[in-house]
């Protein structure tokens, strides 16, 4: 009978701030195998000498980056930034600080790996790719909350700190309850302006006596969205999922596309970047 209540009601949920903040801050915590150095200021982390200098300078970086993330000291991590910072989002150095402590505050473990994809000089700075999982585990949170996500970006380095700052690529799982629905999430990373797509949410495993809710999100990345929360309506769900098309704007961007999925005993949001670009 509570699946039944459950799935005949129309259930409006209100996601907190920090489901949208994850797709920014993933590369703030930046780790890797590298043996961690000995503390290091900012201004001694600087470019010079030769290329294999430069190499173990970023690494340093990273590596600091990563410890004042990981203990969740936000001055520390902020002292790694150049004041003129600026991000493919919109987001300022000031949205970073604001953004930090949101997050922390309400997610206050998360665990890093990244990897260096690349790196490679350019004018007076590096540009270095990196591609960073990130996982935050249920325990310590009444709502069981459990997070999963992998992004690829793009930072410039200019004299030791971290001056722009672009999302390649991301997706991010976030689940909730004992049982939260296994999703196969279809979408493509890339479309045209104007382009029609499609993208599918399938639950996995059988559903038995369940009822499924469930939604759909597009929405543009803008700054205020990384700190305001998104309200949403869940409906009854015919099938064994979500099946969508959606449609481009008529302008180059970015945009998150979601699937939201309710069922008895757990929930699960996908959420995964799409690039909206010109021929």
């Amino acid at each position: 009978m509570t699946n039944i209540i459950t799935a005949l009601v129309r259930r409006q949920l209100r996601f907190p701030a920090h489901i949208w903040l994850v797709s920014f801050l993933l590369t703030i915590g930046l780790t890797s195998g590298w043996q961690r150095t000995s503390a290091t200021t900012p201004q001694q982390l600087v470019q010079v000498g030769t290329p294999q200098n430069a190499l173990a300078n970023l690494k340093n970086l990273l590596t600091q980056v990563d410890a004042a993330a990981s203990r969740g000291d936000v001055k520390g991590v902020l002292q790694f930034y150049s004041p003129n910072f600026t991000h493919g989002d919109g987001l300022n150095l000031q949205t970073l600080e604001k953004s930090l402590i949101s997050l922390w505050q309400r997610y206050p473990k998360l665990q890093y790996t990244t990897k260096l994809l690349s790196s490679k000089s350019e004018g007076n700075g590096i540009i270095a790719e990196t591609e960073t999982n990130i996982t935050g585990l249920p325990s310590g949170n009444a709502n069981k909350l459990a997070l999963n996500a992998t992004i690829k970006s793009r930072q410039r380095i200019e004299n030791g700190k971290i001056a722009r700052q672009d999302i390649l690529s991301e997706r991010t799982l976030l689940t909730s309850g004992s049982k939260p629905p296994q999703i196969d999430f279809k979408l493509p990373q890339q479309v045209l302006v104007g382009q029609k797509y499609n993208f599918d949410a399938i639950v996995q495993e059988p559903l038995g006596d369940d009822f499924l809710l469930g939604t759909a999100l597009e929405e543009p990345i803008k700054p205020d969205k990384f700190l305001n929360p998104t309200s949403v309506d869940l409906q009854l769900l015919t099938s064994g999922g979500l099946f969508k098309t959606g449609q481009a704007p008529s302008t180059p961007g970015s945009q998150w596309v979601s699937a939201v999925i309710l069922r008895g005993n757990g929930m699960t949001m996908v959420t995964q970047r799409l690039q909206v670009v010109k021929k």
